[in-house]
């Protein structure tokens, strides 16, 4: 995926820093196992709090459905992953 993602109009309003953090997140998240994925996760958690960078659940619905429409199918399967890991 590249960073097309970030020019959908529905992301417009989504400052580009958080846009920015998301794209380094799932490059740098591409190859992780999933027993690497929940360190990578609490590693970037404090990250974001460090740079006060947080999102309402509508930016992340909103972001996610953008990103999943750009993604190839492995891809997707990495969003399907994060997504699961945030909701427990």
């Amino acid at each position: 995926m590249t960073n097309n993602w970030m020019n959908d109009p529905a992301v417009a309003n989504i400052d580009k820093s958080k846009l920015e953090f998301l794209q380094a997140l799932v490059f740098e998240s591409r190859n992780l196992t999933k027993e690497q994925m929940l360190p990578f996760l609490m590693s970037v958690a404090k990250k974001g709090a460090d740079n006060h960078i947080s999102f309402t659940d509508t930016e992340i619905d909103t972001i996610v459905n953008v990103i999943r429409s750009h993604s190839t199918p492995e891809e997707l399967a990495q969003i399907d992953k994060l997504m699961k890991l945030r909701r427990k």
